[in-house]
């Protein structure tokens, strides 16, 4: 059991205590080749996983943290025969449980009614092209893009909510008003738009420039509270600000899983990796810890980096003098990938910001 916490930055930080969003990579084993992974993924599971009573103590742990909204992932956590073990055992304890699978042939055979009894409410599936073609070359197999279509009518029959992923790279750029016109067409509750990182096996030159993401985010921004779904971004954090600047305050649009204004790599955010290694987020790749040897919650309250990554005023750059930094605060795993300086301004943000200026 964690002791309370106390501390007189909690009222002004609503993250100082507990982060808002757990990413828990269960297994990293995969049977997809994607040219962006962040895992590395392989085709077996390691055996340093943690095991099933490390799983489910785990996941009593993770409870006593409010209870956070909780995303089993991967690899591909249908890997693991207890992924539901692992499901139910969360949502019971008052846990919001979300699972992203990758696009395999083990997917559509899955029983979705199964992921939905087991208190699994949101299922979240990738689409990294707007074609068969497309997507199947960034998965690295082929008919991954049929699947996933499939798995997104199976989740909907089922009565999961669907969240769909799509990462945006420079060499997919082009294909964003396709992007957008399938979303139309699929109805997810949810379109998150990841801006890639480079760590893994993607590299600096897949980041798409500044001044593109600041064109691709306002035409997002037209589509919030207008299209029949919610949109969020990951690690773009600079469309809220974006948001911002046109008096939207947030993601309108459906009811769903949606973070919090302020959140982001170590400040709400916290990532365990397969064999129990905390960092502050799965594209930021600092050990923080394991939690083998310590409460997540210690880790997530007490290491250093992220002390430091919860406070905005530790910024560099123009991130750190910027307006919006505390809605913001830039993509630190970006950062650190593109500067090796995680505390370095965002170099996918444009933004020159009012206080430059002035």
């Amino acid at each position: 059991m964690v002791a309370p916490f106390q501390n007189s930055t909690a009222d002004k930080d609503p993250f100082a205590a507990r982060p808002f969003l757990v990413f828990w990579e269960i297994t990293r084993a995969c049977a997809l080749a994607c040219q962006h992974c962040r895992a590395e993924a392989q085709p077996r599971r390691d055996p340093r996983e943690l095991n099933h009573d490390e799983a489910f103590k785990l996941v009593d742990q993770l409870a006593e943290l409010a209870p956070p909204m909780l995303i089993l992932t991967g690899g591909d956590p249908l890997m693991r025969k207890d992924v539901l073990e692992i499901g139910r055992r969360a949502s019971d304890a008052g846990m919001r449980v979300g699972l992203s699978p990758s696009g395999t042939q083990r997917l559509v055979n899955y029983d979705f009614s199964s992921i939905h009894d087991a208190g699994i409410k949101r299922i979240s599936l990738s689409l990294d092209g707007a074609t068969a073609e497309t997507h199947d070359r960034f998965r690295g197999v082929p008919h991954t893009f049929d699947r996933t279509i499939k798995a997104v009518h199976m989740a909907h029959d089922a009565g999961l909510s669907v969240q769909i992923n799509t990462t945006l790279a420079a060499s997919n750029l082009h294909e964003f008003h396709a992007f957008r016109d399938l979303m139309f067409e699929l109805k997810p509750e949810m379109w998150s738009v990841f801006i890639l990182v480079p760590t893994g096996r993607a590299g600096a030159a897949d980041v798409p420039a500044a001044d593109d993401l600041e064109r691709i985010f306002a035409e997002m921004a037209d589509l919030v509270g207008n299209a029949p779904f919610a949109i969020k971004t990951t690690e773009g954090h600079h469309f809220r600000r974006v948001l911002a600047q046109r008096g939207k305050g947030g993601n309108k649009g459906r009811q769903g899983m949606r973070s919090p204004l302020g959140i982001r790599d170590g400040r709400g955010v916290m990532f365990i990796s397969h064999t129990g290694v905390v960092s502050p987020s799965g594209f930021l790749p600092f050990e923080c810890g394991t939690v083998r040897e310590h409460h997540p919650a210690w880790i997530y309250r007490n290491h250093p980096l992220f002390v430091s990554l919860r406070d905005s005023d530790a910024l560099g750059g123009k991130c750190g003098r910027c307006e919006f930094r505390k809605i913001c605060g830039g993509s630190r795993s970006r950062a650190y990938g593109m500067t090796g300086d995680a505390f370095a301004a965002d170099p996918s943000c444009s933004y020159e910001p009012a206080m430059l200026n002035s």
